[in-house]
């Protein structure tokens, strides 16, 4: 009986899990069928024949290696400008003395956390196109880099202030200043942190639609979001190929968990520890 109670938690999770895979099942056996024809004879099952060419064709023809690299350029660019810039305002708010600054800039961020990023779509456009970005990537990149900062600041301080302060104090008698403490000591601790937003912040831009499909007009500058959403034949829509637009968009965040899953796991859980 006791055997059967712990192993209920594991069939529950074990459930989830094929919940949440089987769309994405369903989406790597779509991209290696034939046509459309197939996929709607056979949708859930495994295809007769696999056809790996649909993701040559994807990646040429539909200009998804274009909307890729913007995509991947565009994302983990804003992602560490918002990481450095965040790091350094957490540095200056925890382990710096500015008296009462700390606690009213502190509070400011977490203003920003409060604003929905949706309502400040219109001040933007109109900010970017005063500043003749409107239609190249800085349109998109600045924004990302703002959008990402409340959530950056409040990660990073939360654990710079969990790290004891001991370790400035020797930093301090070794001769190190402010900018040495933040490079050498405070930086290098606080990775862990850095990877878990690093990771959401990426996510974030790499996923973003609403701003790149009415700050892009030009095909070449399109993110993959916006290509997928214009991935079209000329006489209807390839399920097919469709299919291995999504995977090439699903394989790099997969990637990156598998590489950094311990880090993101001690990123999210430190923090909430002092000392």
């Amino acid at each position: 009986m006791t055997q059967l109670k712990k192993s209920i938690p594991h069939l529950f999770l074990l459930s989830y899990l094929l919940v949440i895979l089987f769309p994405f099942l369903f989406v790597i056996f779509s991209s290696v069928k034939k046509d459309n024809n197939e996929i709607a004879l056979n949708p859930f099952g495994i295809p007769k024949e696999f056809v790996f060419t649909n993701y040559v064709e994807t990646w040429v023809n539909a200009k998804i290696g274009t909307y890729f690299f913007n995509s991947m350029y565009i994302s983990i660019l804003a992602s560490v400008i918002s990481i450095l810039l965040g790091a350094m305002f957490a540095f200056a708010v925890t382990r710096m003395k500015h008296g009462k600054w700390n606690v009213a800039l502190f509070s400011l961020i977490l203003v920003g956390m409060l604003i929905p990023n949706n309502s400040l779509m219109l001040p933007i456009y109109l900010l970017v196109r005063k500043m003749n970005i409107l239609d190249t990537h800085l349109a998109l990149i600045i924004p990302y880099i703002a959008n990402a900062l409340p959530f950056t600041i409040i990660i990073l301080a939360a654990f710079m202030r969990s790290l004891p302060s001991e370790i400035e104090e020797a930093a301090v008698m070794d001769g190190l200043r402010a900018p040495g403490i933040f490079a050498r000591i405070v930086l290098p601790l606080t990775i862990p942190a850095i990877v878990t937003v690093f990771i959401v912040n990426f996510l974030g831009n790499w996923n973003e639609f609403l701003l790149a499909n009415y700050f892009l007009s030009t095909d070449t500058l399109r993110t993959l979001p916006v290509g997928m959403v214009q991935f079209r034949d000329q006489y209807q829509m390839n399920y097919a190929q469709m299919s291995a637009g999504i995977v090439y968009s699903v394989v790099p965040v997969i990637i990156i968990y598998a590489i950094l899953q311990e880090q993101i796991i001690e990123g999210v859980t430190a923090g909430s520890v002092k000392g």
